[in-house]
């Protein structure tokens, strides 16, 4: 369980709370993610435990086993680069309070133009500053996998830990903050202005008229599951059925707090962290229709759960009032739809979601569609290619490519990666062995 969570940590939430990350679905898996996020009748049979658990019957005569060891993903989408904005605010901040400190009684009456320059300065930047961070916001998600899948005539199984993750980061933004800094700046000290005032009273007076926030969420979803998938032909088609019942434990992070002490390092506290262990289940089923088309649906995550993150008090230390800041993770079920035309030398998939994609309340929603094709000139060479796009548009499209090689069949290495909208970037890596 711990290593799932690292693992989640490293493709998502630490990645981000250092620096930022992304990836779709409630999986990872790079030669579907390279292929503009399908799988649903695409991937194989060793890695339809992670998108369709039907697909690990789909297994042919001389497949064996499969190990994947392990499938790791991000995506980055922050244009603005908000994080790092926001914790250089609250490292001006600190500055600005130690100029204010240092200067002493003395220096105001004998010289209070040029004592309070840089300090009102210093205030005219950091209000510009806010004003500029109003609106804005930076998404994250990602996913890591492990899986081990053994096909069989009668039964086929599949042992699975993955884990998805999602973190968000927004400011609000006070605009009496900004008009009070304002005021600093604009303010003549000789006539005993704003300036003068929080200059003889010090950075407390600063702090209790500072009241922006900033907010940045996570989850982290674990799954723990076996899947079974077993073959059966209706009416000539070939027709497979999966489910995977699996354990979930979920983290989530709210951390909130005034922007100008605003910290990533901090995410981490178990102040802001929670956690929740329930049950939960997928299930999918796949057809054969002649050699060439196959046709699929799955289900995540059927079972839906509400988790509420942590209450986080914060007192306006200009009026006196106290705001709790909380939000709730949502679990949905994930239907998607997916059809492949598949042979030798080419895939060519599509898959659409039937269903909204959730995560906090305080985010809107995504509903994914996506194309793909595979060519695979070499027998140890494959070339990938793809597109996602959200249809609710709240999401970044993006293209996506990728690399598999598979020498002697034995080792298989798949890399991907995709550009998007809004300065969106993203990679991932798989290792896998068949035995």
């Amino acid at each position: 369980m711990k290593k799932m969570k690292t693992l989640a940590a490293f493709s998502a939430a630490s990645l981000f709370m250092a620096n930022h990350a992304y990836a779709a679905g409630t999986w990872s898996e790079a030669r579907s993610d390279a292929m503009g996020g399908t799988g649903v009748a695409s991937a194989s049979y060793g890695s339809g435990v992670l998108t369709n658990p039907a697909l690990l019957a789909k297994a042919k005569q001389d497949d064996t086993v499969t190990v994947i060891l392990p499938s790791v993903s991000a995506q980055i989408t922050d244009k603005d680069n908000l994080q790092d904005q926001i914790d250089d605010i609250s490292d001006k901040v600190d500055q600005y309070k130690n100029v204010i400190d240092d200067l002493t009684l003395q220096d105001i009456l004998l010289n209070p133009n040029g004592s309070l320059n840089q300090f009102q300065g210093a205030a005219g930047d950091l209000a510009g500053e806010l004003n500029d961070l109003k609106g804005k916001t930076a998404n994250a998600k990602a996913g890591a996998s492990i899986a081990v899948s053994i096909p069989n005539d009668v039964l086929s199984v599949a042992f699975v830990a993955k884990a998805y993750a999602r973190a968000h980061v927004s400011s609000s933004i006070d605009q009496q903050d900004i008009d009070y800094l304002n005021s600093i700046a604009g303010s003549r000290a000789v006539a005993g202005g704003v300036a003068l005032d929080a200059a003889i009273n010090g950075s407390d007076v600063i702090t209790s008229n500072l009241n922006s926030t900033a907010s940045g969420r996570a989850a982290i979803v674990s799954d723990y599951g076996v899947a079974l998938a077993k073959e059966f032909d209706l009416g000539g088609v070939p027709v497979s059925f999966g489910v995977t019942p699996k354990l979930q434990k979920t983290w989530l992070y709210n951390y909130t707090t005034s922007i100008y002490n605003y910290d990533s390092s901090d995410w981490n506290s178990s102040r802001y962290r929670n956690d929740d262990t329930g049950f939960n289940v997928d299930a999918g089923l796949a057809a054969d229709f002649g050699e060439n088309w196959t046709v699929g649906l799955s289900g995540q995550n059927l079972i839906s759960r509400d988790i509420d993150t942590k209450d986080i008090l914060i007192t306006n230390g200009r009026t006196g009032e106290t705001t709790n800041y909380k939000d709730t993770y949502q679990i949905r079920p994930l239907v998607t739809a997916g059809v492949a035309w598949h042979n030798d030398l080419i895939t060519l998939s599509a898959d659409g979601d039937l269903t909204e994609t959730k995560g906090f309340k305080s985010e809107e929603d995504s509903q994914y569609v996506g194309v793909g094709a595979e060519i695979t000139p070499l027998p140890w060479l494959a070339v990938r290619a793809g597109y996602r796009a959200d249809v609710k548009s709240n999401d970044s499209n993006v293209f996506t490519g990728g690399v598999g090689f598979a020498p002697f069949n034995r080792v298989h290495v798949d890399l991907m990666g995709l550009y998007g909208e809004d300065q969106t970037w993203g990679a991932g890596a798989q290792l896998s062995v068949t035995f």
